[in-house]
C-alpha cells in the first residue's frame, strides 16, 4: 500500500485523511468524523462505545476494523482506525447526528474532487507542487521530482505489462535498481540519510534525483526492448538500467572529486536554505562557498 495522509476539513474541524494509490481510496479516521457529528469532547470514548455495540450487533466492518498510521496533534504518529467512503457512510447511519447530512455531503465532495484529479492529472501535478513549495522545497528540486515521479510511473506501468504485479516485487526490484546505482539498497540509503518512515526520493539532492531517474528511465527502456518474461529477466534488467546511472555517477565523482550521494535528507538542506534566505548577501555568498567545498 502507497499511502499518503493529510489534514483536511469540515467546518473548521480536522478530519485526517489517507489515499490509497492502489485502492485507489480515501480511508477517513473514524474517531475525527465521530467528533464532527456528536460534537464530542472525546470522539474516541464515544467511538470506543458505539464499535463495541456495533460488534454485539455483528457489524462486520467493525469486527475486521481497517488501521492506519495518522498524525496525531503530538505530531507522532499512531494506528488509527479508518473506513473507505462506503463503510463510513454505514457508520454515519448508526449515529444519531443533525450534521449527519451535511458530512455525507462533504464526504462525497471530497470523493469527486478525487475523481477530478484521475480526469484531468494536472490538478494532481499542481496540488503536488503547492504541496512541495510549503515545506520549501526550490522550485528547481521540485521540477526534478516531479519528473522523476512520472518516470517512475512508467517504469511501474512497464513492470506490470512484464507481469510483475506484487508489491514485495516491486520492493525487489527497486532494491536492485537503487544499489546498482548507489551501492546501496533502499532500506539501506533510508538508514544512511537518517531516515525512518519519510520517503526516500523526498529526501534525495537534485543530483540523487537525476540519478535515480535516469536509471528507471533506462530500466524502462531495456525492458520494453527485452520484453522480460520472469522475474529474473527484470531483475537483470534491472541491474543493467542502475548500471546505466552508477557509470554516470563515476564519471561525474571523477570530475567533482566527492561523492555525489548524500547523507543529508530534506532537513537538512531546507534548514541550511532558509537560513541562506535570512543572511545578508555577503554571508549568502560566503555560505555558497562553504556547502560548495
Amino acid at each position: 500500500m502507497t499511502q499518503r495522509s493529510g489534514i483536511t476539513l469540515f467546518e473548521d474541524k480536522r478530519i485526517r485523511v489517507a489515499w490509497d494509490d492502489e485502492e485507489e481510496k480515501y480511508y477517513f479516521s473514524i474517531v475525527d468524523i465521530v467528533q464532527v457529528l456528536t460534537d464530542s469532547a472525546d470522539g474516541r470514548k464515544y467511538w470506543n462505545k458505539l464499535k463495541q455495540r456495533l460488534k454485539d450487533e455483528g457489524f462486520e466492518l467493525v469486527t475486521n476494523c481497517h488501521q492506519l498510521k495518522l498524525p496525531a496533534a503530538d505530531g507522532k504518529s499512531y494506528k488509527t482506525d479508518v473506513a473507505d467512503l462506503e463503510q463510513l457512510l454505514r457508520i454515519i447511519q448508526s449515529i444519531p447526528s443533525k450534521k449527519a447530512e451535511p458530512v455525507k455531503r462533504w464526504l462525497a465532495e471530497v470523493g469527486a474532487q478525487r475523481v477530478d484529479q484521475m480526469i484531468d492529472p494536472e490538478l494532481t501535478f499542481q496540488m503536488a507542487v503547492d504541496d512541495y513549495r510549503r515545506q520549501g522545497y526550490s522550485d528547481r528540486w521540485i521540477n526534478e521530482r516531479m519528473r522523476s515521479i512520472e518516470m517512475r510511473k512508467e517504469l511501474t506501468d512497464e513492470w506490470h505489462r512484464s507481469g510483475i504485479h506484487e508489491p514485495k516485487d516491486f520492493a525487489i526490484l527497486t532494491n536492485v535498481l537503487t544499489k546498482a546505482w548507489s551501492g546501496m539498497t533502499t532500506g539501506e540509503y533510508k538508514r544512511y540519510k537518517g531516515l525512518t518512515k519519510q520517503n526516500l526520493r523526498d529526501n534525495m539532492t537534485n543530483i540523487e534525483l537525476a540519478l535515480n531517474t535516469l536509471a528507471e528511465v533506462a530500466t524502462t527502456e531495456y525492458s520494453r526492448q527485452s520484453n522480460p518474461q520472469t522475474m529474473a529477466e527484470s531483475q537483470r534488467i534491472a541491474q543493467e538500467g542502475g548500471d546505466v546511472a552508477r557509470d554516470a555517477r563515476r564519471t561525474m565523482e571523477k570530475r567533482l572529486g566527492r561523492s555525489v550521494v548524500s547523507s543529508k535528507k530534506a532537513a537538512d538542506y531546507l534548514a541550511s536554505s532558509e537560513a541562506t534566505k535570512a543572511l545578508p548577501d555577503a554571508d549568502k555568498t560566503k555560505s555558497r562557498k562553504k556547502t560548495d567545498k
